[in-house]
């Protein structure tokens, strides 16, 4: 059934001037940012509340954290959002996608990364999405499972 509401968004950068790029690109999509993080210590102290559907977190973080790690505690807190990394070394991020759904290369086009906010707002509200996946966006086959089933 199709949703209703824009969906949630939890965004982890570090680079702030890349997390307002991102932040607009989601406002400007239709949906809500629900909070903002630099670190796996600010995504800790976020209130349980916010239950984002879709995080996108940058790999290397400040204060020495990193893109896995927030995944891990994402999958524990809020156990339905879809997780895409967004990272300038891809390579870093496992073949398992370490309880990920995806990634997005650094740097990106303005237009790459509003076509994957598309694609995975339609995968998350009326699966599977009716545009194809963007060439930018390498989704983890457990995610493309999931919208077929």
């Amino acid at each position: 059934m199709a949703r209703s509401k824009p969906l949630k968004v939890l965004i982890v950068e570090d680079e702030a001037l890349l997390a307002m790029d991102v932040e607009s690109m989601v406002e400007d999509s239709g949906h809500v940012v629900v909070a903002e993080a630099t670190s796996l210590y600010e995504v800790e102290s976020l209130d349980a509340a916010i239950d984002p559907d879709l995080a996108f977190v940058d790999m290397h973080l400040a204060r020495g954290t990193n893109g896995l790690d927030v995944c891990a505690l994402i999958r524990k807190r809020w156990s339905d959002a879809i997780i895409i990394f967004v990272t300038a070394n891809p390579a870093k991020v496992p073949p398992d996608f370490a309880g990920g759904h995806g990634v997005i290369a650094k740097p990106f086009s303005r237009n790459a990364f509003m076509a994957a906010i598309h694609y995975l707002g339609e995968g998350l509200t009326s699966p599977p999405p009716s545009i194809p996946k963007p060439g930018d966006l390498v989704a983890a086959h457990s995610l493309i499972a999931s919208w077929s089933t």
